[in-house]
């Protein structure tokens, strides 16, 4: 059985296409009429496939390449083999990017299981529900009554579209997602199994009882965002929860209520964010890292992977380690510290941590139930 291809190239360009589609210089001799039908890496690409070079760590697979052409930076010119249909850019990665879209649309929004357009049998759609033209939903869909989906709109197979929901135009919406007291701006892509506009998570903590706090705002998601699977937006609590426009966030991130996230905002896989949080725009977020409630990340910080956060961070800074601190400092403490351990013997160990006795509770334990509130 032959191996499926899940994503086929919309059209195919010759040389001299891709050279004015991305302003590259073909090197003498190169065949301008050459046609290109898909993209790949150095070490596997054919004769029809196109190919970037802009790391010197990759010059054996360089000169191995069989290509139909390659896309490299002037610098790197005289280290091509002669046969290769160099294209000399500025940017070549970025370059290769634009032919990648140009040749594989639909690789860059997640499309609907079914292949249907319109509305597929076994869609629920209330009939207070507003839906312009060309919307498609799959089967097992549900809209919610006074929802409104924008034009060119996907919605895929058993996505929950909530009551009063309004998601603009050419959306998509992956499948098994749910969207509740949420508006969805345009252009924005939701990969599949995402939560948006649930519960915040507040309660007002007591000594008997937690008492649940009412979460009675909203998720605003601004235009051009995108949302990897898995990631879980909570609803504002007494104010909306805030996405900005053109924010990327990965797979697996939980956003909780309140949160205000600028524009053009990155969050790396895992993230987490505390509530009532204030990301500025451009901040970038690190795999893992973590946020605590009520600090605000000023414009155009970087935050290392792994990094928690629990105070506020200059614009511009870049932070990382826990507690955050400058990345500069961070890494002379951590260069210190190496050096102290390398200098103990290696004999020495660390004495046991003593079990506590009966009736006994660990250090600072008082018996006491905390009281007061708790957000995330």
């Amino acid at each position: 059985m032959p191996e499926p291809l899940f994503f086929k190239s919309a059209r195919s360009l010759t040389v001299a296409e891709i050279a004015a589609l991305t302003g590259a210089h073909p090197a003498d001799g190169v065949p301008l009429d050459r046609v290109i039908t898909n993209i790949a890496p150095l070490d596997s690409a054919g004769a029809s496939d196109l190919t970037f070079f802009d790391n010197p760590k990759y010059l054996d697979e360089l000169a191995g390449t069989r290509a139909g052409a390659c896309l490299l930076a002037p610098r790197f010119a005289g280290k091509a083999p002669p046969r290769l249909a160099v294209l000399t850019v500025r940017e070549p990665y970025g370059a290769f990017v634009a032919i990648a879209r140009t040749l594989f649309p639909d690789s860059l929004r997640p499309s609907l299981v079914f292949a249907a357009a319109g509305i597929a049998p076994g869609a629920h759609v209330h009939p207070s529900a507003r839906l312009e033209s060309g919307v498609a939903l799959d089967p097992g869909v549900v809209v919610g009554p006074g929802a409104e989906i924008g034009s060119g709109t996907v919605v895929a197979a058993h996505a929950v579209v909530g009551p009063g929901v309004r998601i603009g135009r050419n959306c998509s919406i992956g499948a098994q997602s749910s969207i509740l007291h949420a508006l969805i701006g345009d252009r924005v892509i939701i990969h599949p199994g995402c939560r948006l506009g649930q519960d915040g998570f507040g309660y007002a903590l007591g000594r008997h009882a937690h008492t649940k706090v009412p979460q009675i705002g909203r998720v605003i998601i601004q235009d051009d965002v995108e949302i990897g699977a898995g990631s879980t937006i909570d609803r504002g609590a007494n104010r909306d929860t805030v996405i900005g426009e053109g924010t990327k966030i990965d797979n697996l991130v939980q956003i909780g209520h309140n949160v205000a996230i600028g524009r053009h905002c990155v969050l790396v896989g895992q993230v987490g964010i505390s509530g009532s949080a204030t990301l500025e725009d451009f901040v970038v977020l690190g795999a893992r890292a973590g946020v605590s409630n009520h600090v605000t990340i000023g414009e155009g910080a970087h935050i290392a992977a792994t990094a928690i956060v629990s105070r506020d961070v200059p614009a511009g800074a870049r932070y990382g380690g826990f507690p955050a601190k400058p990345v500069k400092q961070w890494m002379r403490e951590v260069f210190l510290l190496e050096r102290l351990a390398s200098r103990q013997p290696a004999s020495d160990k660390p004495p046991p941590y003593p079990p506590p006795q009966a009736g006994e509770g660990r250090e600072g334990e008082t018996g006491d139930e905390p009281t007061g509130r708790a957000e995330v």
